[in-house]
């Protein structure tokens, strides 16, 4: 593991709906560090919505984006950050994860459905979001289970504890 001085002090990965820009946010304030969201990121140099960029520029472009604004974070941030739940498709991204604080908010189907709601602009759920979200979950499991250093799980659990285990477990 790197010092904390050498890249993010936790870098947040899981499905959508695992809960990474709410809990982010949380375990940043208690370790009194910045949060960071690599989708923000992303819009704020595509100048529009994750969505938008899905649906104007298509999926190949996002996911150049979104390696560039993932490449970046990793170099420059130290606080919290929380990756897109396809980020880790990328395998270069992968490569840069290793030996990091990798922190994967694990979900169940149900719940993820629950948090990300049917009608969502989520790009990759517009057609069947339930079947789409199971499929996107079943795909990513091994490698999010692969490159986390520590793995939390968050059904029906308050996003303030998910925050109090990450940080005793850093």
């Amino acid at each position: 593991m790197q010092s904390a001085s050498q890249g993010p002090a936790a870098v947040l990965i899981g499905p959508p709906g695992s809960g990474k820009s709410t809990v982010g946010r949380l375990l940043a304030e208690r370790l009194g560090v910045p949060f960071r969201d690599t989708d923000g990121d992303v819009e704020a140099v595509a100048g529009k919505p994750v969505s938008d960029v899905f649906v104007e520029d298509g999926e190949a472009r996002f996911r150049e984006l979104e390696a560039e604004a993932v490449r970046t974070a990793l170099d420059t941030h130290e606080g919290v950050l929380s990756l897109g739940g396809g980020a880790i498709l990328h395998e270069p991204t992968r490569d840069l994860l290793a030996g990091r604080r990798v922190v994967y908010l694990q979900v169940g189907l149900d719940q993820a459905v629950k948090r990300v709601g049917l009608a969502s602009a989520r790009p990759l759920l517009v057609l069947n979001p339930r079947s789409q979200l199971r499929r996107l979950m079943e795909e990513r499991r091994p490698i999010y289970e692969r490159l986390a250093a520590i793995t939390v799980a968050t059904d029906d659990r308050d996003p303030a504890d998910v925050a109090s285990e990450i940080a005793a477990a850093l």
